[in-house]
């Protein structure tokens, strides 16, 4: 994938939500996959932790700024424990039992960013399995349960790239650091 490739791949929840990760710390992409984030985030300026089981198509992107690590976060323990972020980016993925952990690793003032596909997804193809798919308001109520201050949440039919059922949060440990953009569409 060329460069322009990757930043055109990128989730318009992701883009318009970046602006907010605060600058100090590192970000953790998780389940990164071919790294769309990533780059994204350290061409912003960021330090990343990209983790996904398989890395052979994020390996490219390895730098100063971005850190890449193979993990099996699907096993019988959270592999990222007691590690600390500014934020973490999750996109097209979902594994309940470790779910809630992503809150508790936030630092003070720091961004989860997720966006994953949501009940009804099955009428347009995959993922069909409910075990990959959120329930009605299931990120509302982790960031409630969490104690994160929502920012966005939306739970929606997308046509865009394709036919989907979405959930979507950005939220904040504590308060925003900054402003939130505007919306501009996706």
């Amino acid at each position: 994938m060329t460069s322009h490739e990757v930043f055109a791949a990128v989730s318009p929840w992701v883009r318009r939500f970046a602006p907010v990760i605060p600058r100090d710390g590192r970000v953790l992409d998780l389940a990164c996959g071919a790294g769309r984030h990533t780059a994204l985030l350290a061409a912003l300026g960021h330090h990343i932790l990209a983790v996904d089981q398989d890395i052979s198509a994020v390996e490219p992107l390895q730098s100063s700024s971005i850190q890449i690590q193979a993990l099996d976060l699907e096993g019988s323990g959270w592999p990222l424990l007691n590690q600390q972020f500014s934020a973490i980016v999750v996109t097209n993925y979902l594994y309940r039992p470790f779910l809630d952990e992503l809150p508790k690793m936030l630092t003070e003032g720091g961004v989860l960013i997720y966006e994953t596909f949501a009940d009804g997804n099955a009428e347009f193809g995959k993922p069909s399995n409910p075990n990959f798919l959120l329930k009605p308001g299931e990120l509302l109520a982790l960031a409630q349960h969490s104690g994160l201050k929502v920012i966005a949440y939306e739970d929606i039919y997308l046509d865009q790239p394709k036919p989907a059922m979405v959930q979507r949060i950005c939220a904040v440990k504590g308060h925003l650091k900054g402003y939130v953009p505007l919306q501009f569409g996706g």
